[in-house]
């Protein structure tokens, strides 16, 4: 509760405005002690009732991979339930292409994911620049960290072939954007599990390695899987045009294969996805800044000669 009301400067301020406006000032100014006892003894109160704990998910950049994981997700989740509902695939297991394939699950699977590029870019810069700043001098780890954020972003681009190509259109097209997402993709879980590995144990414990070591093992064995299943599939022996085909029945020739197949794929999406969640304690500990510097207070052309150093133009804020 506000405390009584207070004598300033001979006046006699009521508590009401007088607790909203010292409340403002304690939090955004942080008025020094021995102004006054009264207003001191005002600000302990404050800082008594003070939360200063954050959550979780405002601690440094955090938010990002836990965003990526997120978003990511329920673009698999949403388009699924989507083409479910409207009988466009098989309740068990279709592709996850195969629910981004018909309309209207196809805008919410492309728009979706295109988020999700986004956000996994800007996922992988930020732990591109925490290794740079974690290891300054150590010329390995800084070559193999930008070959990482290289084979990452080469990923990406997957996503975005596989989200604007769909396979009943292009499918050369989408199998190279999947290949690009889960083949390039996971040289770069091992280009990050090396990484950790390097790392360890001065910049982290062991506990993170091993993690990330059980992820990418996870990520191995259901991309051979996925790899083998589908060309098997695709070999010719259950038939021909399986690529596009929508609806299985448990009867047909080939179905178990087709099962197996999908399920690695899902299970390799997860694998992906479970691995940038072990980056969320990592970034708490970081955050980057944006600097802007201006050569001119106009944007007319004018020589820098005529720029006067008086008061230099400083822009920079948190990302």
């Amino acid at each position: 509760m506000p405390p009584s009301p207070v004598e300033l400067g001979g006046a006699r301020l009521s508590p009401a405005p007088l607790w909203c406006l010292l409340h403002l000032l304690w939090c955004q100014i942080r008025i020094p002690s021995g102004i006054d006892p009264q207003v001191d003894q005002y600000f302990q109160q404050l800082d008594l009732g003070e939360n200063t704990e954050m959550w979780w998910f405002q601690q440094g950049l955090c938010f990002l991979p836990s965003a990526l994981v997120i978003w990511t997700a329920a673009s698999f989740i949403f388009p699924y339930i989507t083409a479910i509902f409207l009988r466009h695939v098989d309740p068990l297991v279709p592709y996850i292409s195969d629910t981004g394939i018909m309309p209207p699950e196809r805008c919410l699977f492309g728009i979706m994911l295109n988020i999700s590029t986004s956000l996994c870019i800007a996922t992988m810069y930020v732990r591109y620049k925490q290794v740079c700043a974690l290891n300054p001098e150590k010329t390995k780890i800084a070559k193999l960290n930008k070959t990482g954020f290289i084979l990452g972003v080469i990923s990406c681009f997957g996503i975005c072939l596989i989200t604007n190509f769909q396979k009943s259109v292009m499918y050369t097209v989408h199998v190279l954007g999947a290949a690009l997402t889960f083949g390039i993709g996971t040289f770069y879980l091992l280009i990050q599990t090396i990484l950790s590995y390097m790392m360890q144990p001065d910049i982290h414990g062991k506990e993170i390695f091993w993690i990330r070591l059980t992820l990418l093992l996870w990520c191995v064995s259901s991309l051979l899987s996925m790899a083998i299943s589908t060309i098997f599939l695709l070999s010719g022996r259950y038939g021909t045009g399986l690529e596009q085909k929508l609806h299985w029945n448990p009867e047909e020739k080939g179905y178990a294969v087709h099962i197996i197949s999908t399920v690695s794929e899902w299970s390799l999406a997860f694998s992906f996805l479970s691995f940038f969640l072990t980056y969320i304690r990592d970034f708490q500990k970081v955050s980057l800044r944006a600097t802007v510097n201006l050569d001119g207070q106009t944007l007319y052309d004018t020589p820098h000669s005529l720029m006067t150093d008086e008061n230099p133009l400083l822009i920079s804020g948190s990302i």
